[in-house]
């Protein structure tokens, strides 16, 4: 299994037993902050689930249909789970306003302590691994991730105020506004992951790895008079390079070959994930 499977797994397994007892200690405990969160972490579940088959898809080789490989798979995974998650937090959002006020059980301060270090540890390692290997899905994981420790710690706050509602009757609100924010939350999460993977699944310049270097290795080359056009395009968990070079009209059909071979081997070197190359050549009389 690839590094992003064994994340996913990690994730899965971790978002299955918070939700699990989220939902559970929410329904005994009386808090309904504590379930919508629980039903947070069950759609972590899901978009796991949807985040394991893209990762695996997304590396599927390529095949006559798709000459650049599966790549892009990643990034329409990220929209089913940002559209998943959006439609989650509006749901949340919409049943805030059910129930009654009713003072949650003190294990519910001890369930939502447990949720933030356990969050905050996942979406720490998933963001950590998905920028060190440009994995769009898990990063989009672990930015929903990140958005269950902010509405844990308002379940958290909720739940300790709650407790002197009997005293201080307007803090009876305190669950119901919580449960609102936490929805809030859940909505911006999704409409994030959206907005950043619109642009990549049209076709975006990487930002992460430095082009200019890359550039300057066919630039470098004493054979090659100009670059005249170079574009280094995400696609998933690799790049796809296309670029355009003059060089002199009088060299061989078979040297020109050879040049365009070592600059693409180069470029591979340079970065493991370039992976796609494409290199056209211009005669130049220089």
């Amino acid at each position: 299994m690839n590094i992003t499977g064994k994340a996913l797994f990690k994730s899965f397994f971790v978002n299955l037993f918070l939700s699990i007892f989220k939902v559970v200690i929410g329904f005994f405990g009386k808090s309904s902050a504590l379930i919508a969160d629980g039903v947070h972490s069950f759609s972590d579940l899901s978009t796991d689930a949807v985040a394991l088959f893209g990762a695996k898809y997304a590396l599927k080789p390529a095949d006559k249909e798709h000459p650049f490989g599966h790549g892009r798979v990643e990034y329409l995974t990220c929209l089913i789970i940002g559209l998943v998650v959006l439609l989650l937090g509006l749901e949340i959002i919409g049943t805030s306003f059910q129930g009654k006020f009713i003072i949650p059980a003190r294990i519910v301060i001890w369930m939502s302590l447990l949720t933030i270090i356990m969050k905050f540890l996942l979406s720490t390692y998933l963001l950590k691994v998905g920028r060190k290997y440009n994995n769009a899905i898990l990063i989009a994981s672990g930015k929903e991730s990140s958005a269950d420790v902010i509405s844990s710690l308002f379940v958290l706050l909720s739940s300790i105020l709650m407790q002197f509602s009997n005293q201080y009757p307007i803090l009876k609100y305190s669950n119901r506004i919580a449960t609102i924010i936490v929805g809030i939350l859940v909505v911006k999460t999704g409409f994030d992951i959206i907005k950043d993977n619109m642009s990549s699944i049209i076709g975006e310049q990487v930002s992460d790895v430095d082009v200019d270097e890359m550039l300057a290795i066919l630039q470098n080359e004493e054979t090659v008079d100009t670059v005249d056009q170079f574009a280094v395009i995400k696609n998933g968990p690799y790049f796809q390079i296309t670029g355009e070079i003059s060089m002199n009209e009088k060299l061989s059909l078979k040297e020109v070959h050879e040049v365009v071979e070592q600059l693409e081997e180069k470029l591979k070197v340079f970065d493991e994930r370039a992976r796609y190359i494409n290199i056209h050549v211009n005669p130049s009389k220089n």
